[in-house]
């Protein structure tokens, strides 16, 4: 982290109003948090700040509201969640900037808590408005981001309030960012990322990018059938972006120019109908019957894919293999991602892994806790692996 101010280079804070930007956009049902992971991540940033004296000032972001306020937008219910997962007292605020933002302010004692109501009440949050920003920074004397999620986004509380107030990266964003330099940005070689998920047109971008940057591709889900199509393999009903096709050769030809090998299935578990149980075989990859769609990648592809596992040092991984939200169809998903955990638990491997249905499959596969990092960020991890630069993370820069 020699290059981004963290908690570490915070001289004495108690007494100092912290903004600390965190990520509570939470899953919700009948007014209770359902999950609790990113209240988890934040906490140790927030609990450190608190044990040192500080007055806790989070800010967060809460749905996408249209219009001002929205009740069913509130941080008010998450305030008693993350007070439980913290142990510790979390106070609510009305407002994130005004009046009800300054009087709750003014009433913290050293080490409190308060959490003030969703940013994006106010227009001026994602316009990243200087008056909003202003407003915002009134209520502090430094600024703490531990939103990485949020990175991608130049709003007020992710980057504006970086040019106003002494700004430093949080625990989890530190983590995060240590994790993506070992990924792909100072990476121990050979680097093998695999990307899957339904198509290739929502990761064109990435897929140019990683080319470029690791030893080798596997590409699996449905955008590896549109890779299989370019090159000619006769995909039957598999859900397939037949013109896309000049773009997957273009990628293709970028990664022999690169030295980087793609890896295509070589089988495929194949059905007649998307749905749980169904019935379905496994076929070469050029015997896909007629009336068939691809929902897997095959044993021997598996077997291939864990090959490359075994030679990398490093594993960047973004989408399934195959349609892992219903059996039999997520055994390629789960058996590599086991795998992956193994190595990594082993020391023999150092695996980043990111994106909602990644999440999801290692999840479901049980290894999550067993990657050396797996990202919960969305969006912001799959800018950074397409190569762009983050807002939020930029002005945190030495």
């Amino acid at each position: 982290m020699a290059g981004f101010k963290t908690l570490d280079d915070l001289a004495e804070v108690r007494g100092k109003r912290v903004l600390a930007r965190v990520d509570l956009n939470v899953p919700m049902a009948d007014g209770k948090v359902t999950d609790t992971t990113r209240i988890e991540r934040v906490s140790p940033t927030i609990l450190e700040l608190s044990r040192c004296g500080a007055k806790v000032i989070l800010l967060a972001h809460f749905g996408r509201p249209k219009e001002g306020p929205e009740a069913k937008y509130s941080l008010e219910p998450v305030a008693a969640a993350t007070a439980g997962m913290l142990g510790k007292p979390v106070a609510f605020a009305g407002d994130c900037i005004g009046d009800k933002a300054t009087a709750a302010v003014a009433a913290m004692q050293d080490g409190d808590i308060l959490l003030l109501e969703n940013t994006r009440f106010h227009k001026g949050e994602e316009k990243n408005d200087p008056e909003f920003t202003r407003a915002l920074a009134a209520n502090g004397d430094i600024f703490v981001n531990d939103a990485f999620s949020a990175a991608h986004r130049a709003h007020a509380s992710t980057e504006g309030l970086a040019h106003l107030l002494p700004a430093f990266a949080g625990r989890t964003m530190q983590a995060e960012l240590e994790a993506l330099e070992k990924g792909l940005g100072n990476p121990a070689r050979p680097v093998v990322a695999i990307v899957g998920g339904a198509k290739v047109s929502s990761k064109i971008d990435l897929l140019m990018n990683l080319v470029k940057k690791v030893d080798a591709l596997v590409i699996g889900g449905g955008m590896a059938n549109t890779f299989l199509a370019a090159r000619g393999t006769d995909v039957s009903k598999s859900l397939c972006e037949h013109d896309l096709a000049q773009t997957a050769r273009q990628i293709m030809i970028e990664a022999a120019q690169a030295g980087c090998a793609i890896i295509l299935p070589s089988d495929a578990v194949v059905a007649r109908e998307f749905k749980a149980d169904a019935a379905n075989e496994v076929v070469g990859i050029d015997a896909v019957p007629a009336d068939a769609m691809i929902l897997d990648v095959g044993p021997r592809t598996v077997e291939t894919v864990n090959q490359w596992i075994d030679r990398a040092a490093t594993l960047v991984w973004n989408g399934p293999l195959g349609a892992f939200e219903i059996s039999p169809f997520d055994r390629a998903t789960v058996a590599a991602a086991r795998h992956a955990a193994a190595r990594s638990k082993d020391g023999k491997l150092v695996s980043v892994a990111g994106g909602g249905d990644t999440v999801a499959a290692l999840n479901h596969a049980g290894v999550a806790d067993d990657f050396t990092y797996v990202s919960t960020a969305g969006g912001a991890f799959l800018e950074w692996m397409e190569g762009k630069a983050l807002p939020g993370v930029e002005v945190l820069k030495k």
